[in-house]
């Protein structure tokens, strides 16, 4: 049996993607804003391709040989998932309804299976509730879960998931969890939710994640347990086939054959057409502070202090806070720190380990941090595809947990669960 999901909030579509390679088939992808959308459309197409096994099409879009339209030709004018580009509102809910109602009789179903995604997570990040006194308690965004149960209680999936950033937790010192833990009891959900770490899925990354996993009252289900993997890779794995860059650049030749890592997590195979291997220009003040971060990591292992620079080099007075606000990656380390959606705005957060290259990361080295494959293309200007990246669910942590989701809804009988809590009211296992 083929199980189905609807992806809300679905950015870029990271978690949208484990959920398709574990064999779910996607009803609906909902997104706000464009250039995401455009980047789930194609993404869609290339599914669609691959099935088809009409693959070459698509990489002579990557290549620039057709057009997105010629591309987005391709698929069927009845084409059995949509793409719908609005954002959920009371206003809009209703026709969001009726696109998918008419998607699931497309596919000649009636059920929807899985819900997944997650409410816009800045209004419950750590680093936005500190530059806001209020707690950021009155952000519109903060409610946006209500949106999400809406569909709960329309299509009634068995599962649902539902992720978001570790400070949704704490938020108005614990009471919106609390409130979200309620609205989905009385849905007629059990719940629970752990911080769960990128780094254990074999993503060459550190990234917290809550993952929020609810099933329907009266199923014997229960929160999977997830075995960290272990391996002995390093960032620099993701890193040393790709050409050698200097800012403002781009290349779409691979230097040498890929890893043994890119090749076992399927970031890259043998057909991949490299794209989006671009970076952006860094003026002298910064390049030159850059040289600094690289020599200190690389020669000491040292982080850079903003403090410690030269005055002529400060461009901020704030000598007390945010003082790593430039850093290396460190390519000999098995993880990267977190990537987030702040790239998008300049890249010193992150800086490529090389002396020679002296910049931050492409769009594609972005990408491989995340775990996206190198077949994975992301619309829009450069910007837009940091911010897409930043924002998203890695596609192998995605894909570890639609695996433990496929068990559940075949009530595979070796799946372990985390032990239950004695308190009911209490949900987050830590």
């Amino acid at each position: 049996m083929t199980y189905n999901f609807i992806d809300l909030f679905a950015g870029a579509g990271g978690l949208s993607e484990g959920f398709i390679r574990r064999g779910f088939t996607p009803v609906a992808h909902v997104e706000m804003d464009p250039n995401a959308v455009l980047t789930l459309k194609t993404r869609m197409v290339y599914h669609h391709l691959k099935k088809k096994k009409k693959i070459t099409h698509y990489f002579k879009y990557l290549k620039g040989e057709i057009t997105r339209d010629e591309l987005y030709a391709k698929l069927p004018q009845d084409k059995d998932e949509v793409v719908i580009n609005k954002e959920i509102s009371d206003q809009s809910i209703d026709e969001i309804f009726a696109e998918i109602d008419k998607t699931l009789n497309n596919q000649e179903r009636q059920t929807v299976d899985v819900l997944i995604g997650g409410p816009p997570c800045q209004a419950y990040s750590l680093v936005g509730r500190a530059r806001d006194p209020y707690g950021k308690e009155n952000d519109p965004r903060n409610y946006l879960y209500r949106q999400y149960v809406k569909f709960l209680e329309k299509y009634q999936p068995n599962v649902f998931v539902f992720e978001n950033v570790p400070g949704i937790l704490n938020a108005g010192k614990g009471i919106l969890f609390n409130d979200i833990a309620k609205i989905l009891d009385e849905s007629g959900y059990k719940i629970k939710a752990k911080i769960l770490n990128a780094v254990d899925f074999g993503v060459l990354q550190q990234r917290r994640r809550v993952i929020l996993i609810g099933w329907k009252k009266g199923l014997q289900y229960g929160y999977p347990k997830f075995k960290p993997i272990e391996h002995n890779y390093l960032v620099n794995d993701l890193l040393k086939d790709l050409p050698p860059l200097n800012p403002g650049e781009s290349d779409d030749r691979y230097s040498t054959d890929p890893t043994e890592y890119l090749l076992k997590s399927k970031l890259r195979s043998k057909d991949d057409v490299l794209t989006q291997h671009i970076t952006r220009m860094h003026n002298n003040n910064d390049l030159e502070i850059y040289k600094i971060a690289i020599e200190l990591w690389n020669k000491e292992k040292k982080r850079l202090n903003y403090a410690d620079l030269p005055p002529r080099l400060r461009t901020h007075k704030n000598l007390e806070a945010f003082l790593d606000r430039f850093k290396v990656v460190g390519a000999d380390l098995q993880h990267s720190h977190t990537m987030v959606a702040h790239i998008a705005k300049d890249g010193h957060y992150y800086i490529h380990p090389s002396d020679i290259q002296r910049r931050s990361l492409s769009v594609r080295e972005a990408a491989r941090i995340q775990s996206f494959p190198d077949n994975y293309f992301f619309e829009g200007s450069r910007t837009a595809a940091f911010t897409q990246i930043g924002n998203a669910v890695p596609p192998l942590m995605a894909e570890n947990i639609a695996e433990k989701v496929l068990k559940l809804l075949e009530n595979d009988v070796s799946l372990e669960f985390e032990e239950e809590l004695e308190d009911t009211q209490q949900q987050v296992l830590f």
